[in-house]
Order: structure tokens, then sequence, then C-alpha cells
């Protein structure tokens, strides 16, 4: 395993481990489980694309451009939500 150093303001780093230590983990956990639910631009196509595939075979449905942008659209404002819910959750007493 490599090393890395990553420089951040201090607000972040103390962030972070504030978000570690309330999920019983370390820093490096921490960054490790963040790196690996985070996409690459080349995965989150690859999974539009399956996506799209599957809707056209199974249900006949061909997703258009402007389909496909309203949904990334609310997924990022559900995303958005659901990160905001769970740090004030988990940085709630």
């Amino acid at each position: 395993m490599s090393d890395v150093m990553i420089r951040v303001p201090a607000e972040v780093r103390d962030q972070l481990a504030a978000v570690a230590e309330a999920r019983g983990t370390s820093l490096r956990a921490l960054m490790q489980d963040i790196a690996a639910q985070t996409l690459t631009p080349e995965q989150i196509r690859e999974r539009a694309d399956r996506t799209r595939a599957l809707l056209a075979e199974r249900f006949g449905h061909h997703v258009s451009d402007e389909e496909s942008a309203e949904m990334r659209r609310k997924m990022r404002e559900a995303s958005a939500a659901h990160r905001a819910a769970q740090a004030e959750t988990e940085l709630s007493p």
C-alpha cells in the first residue's frame, strides 16, 4: 500500500476527522471508503450506457438526451440532500 499526502484547509481536515470519529473509523479508512464510492466520469458514462440499453431492451424506452439531463439533475439534488441530512445526523449529539 502506498501513502499519499493531500493538502486541505484545516477546516476540511477537522470535518473529515469528525466524520471518521462519528463513524468509529480512522481518517485513512474514511478516505478509502470515499474513494471506493466515488465514480470516475468514465464509470458514470458506462453505467448510463448500460442503463439506457437495459431500458431499451426490456421496456422499449429509449432515453432522450433531455430525459437523461433531467435525471442527472434530479440525482444531483437528491444526492446533495442526502449528504446534508447524513452530515447533520452524524454531527448531532
